[in-house]
């Protein structure tokens, strides 16, 4: 395999993220020490993984070797453990965007096991380098995901376009571009909708249920105020009894019709799976067209019967076409 030059490792990668205690506070008490153990959970994360060291060039480049070529499970556990505290300082990166740093942490260190998987000891690149792509890409769109309510950013383009839209709208604008959706969507490289409702998601923002209608005295909550789906009682009861209307008629009519006619009621009219008019024709020893003609003379006196129980109704509609 050809190799490239070294690239050295990011010297700010291995810095100590810990941040500085304020003053009269008690400093963190390390693992294996007396003491009162730090109450923020945060902090207890860190002094448990700053147990392990980071790993110098060669040792990473045996371990990575070791488990490319054999699985090895002791040595994949030290590759990530020692880099977790790469993982941290990432996060901390993010600590304004980020409600609870812990679990941002959580999924850095999902992408710090894809790029252990991925890792190629022998392109002369240092694991932290290569890992903070993937620990950064894990972690910006668990942020996407979770900024709102209603996610936003659910293809690549849209999170592409979450990130960076704002700020390069007020770069064209600077320039003295008009800038629509469209002009958007070229620099960027998508889809014009996809500007259009990612534009409209940071223009808008998430409202809770819940929360109190903000207008005088009401003090219901916007989901009060929501129209049902379900229909009112009063159209449940007009639509049941007219159902109960119509039934009686067809009873009416059903009690007068011969064989034929109740089976092109029942089994043609009024079934959800009707037969053919060839399958009723043959039952009965008569044409297709004579079957269709009998179907249509029943319709009329259907639709006769409830328009003089029921009234005009509007068009009627009776039967398979």
């Amino acid at each position: 395999m050809t190799t490239r030059d070294p690239v050295e490792l990011d010297p700010e990668l291995l810095e100590d993220p810990v941040p500085e205690e304020p003053s009269g506070s008690k400093a963190l008490v390390p693992a294996g020490e007396t003491g009162l153990a730090p109450t923020d959970p945060f902090r207890r994360y860190l002094v448990e993984i700053r147990r392990y060291p980071p790993l110098e060039r060669d040792e990473e480049r045996e371990l990575a070797r070791r488990y490319r070529d054999t699985g090895d499970k002791d040595a994949l556990f030290r590759l990530i453990t020692a880099n977790l505290m790469v993982v941290v300082r990432i996060a901390l990166s993010f600590r304004r965007a980020a409600k609870n740093l812990l679990d941002l942490v959580q999924e850095g260190n999902i992408g710090l096991m894809q790029a252990i998987d991925r890792f190629d000891p022998e392109v002369g690149v240092r694991l932290p380098t290569y890992a903070a792509w993937w620990i950064r890409a894990y972690m910006v769109k668990f942020m996407l995901d979770n900024v709102r309510l209603v996610r936003v950013g659910t293809t690549n383009a849209r999170r592409k376009l979450l990130r960076n839209l704002r700020k390069e709208k007020a770069r064209l604008e600077a320039k003295g571009f008009e800038v629509g959706p469209k002009l958007l969507a070229e620099h960027f490289g998508v889809a014009e909708n996809d500007v259009v409702e990612v534009e409209k998601a940071l223009a808008s923002h998430d409202l809770y249920l819940d929360a109190p209608v903000a207008d005088g005295d009401d003090d219901r909550s916007h989901a009060d105020r929501l129209e049902s789906e379900q229909p009112s009682v009063e159209a449940e009861v007009a639509r049941r009894e007219l159902q109960s209307q119509v039934e009686a008629s067809i009873d009416r009519v059903r009690a007068d019709l011969g064989e034929r006619d109740r089976v092109l009621l029942d089994e043609r009219i009024l079934s959800d799976d009707p037969r053919t008019l060839q399958e009723v024709g043959d039952r009965f020893g008569v044409t297709r067209e004579a079957i269709r003609q009998a179907e249509n003379r029943l319709k009329e006196r259907l639709a006769e019967r409830l328009r003089e129980d029921l009234g005009d109704l509007g068009s009627i509609r009776l039967g398979p076409d």
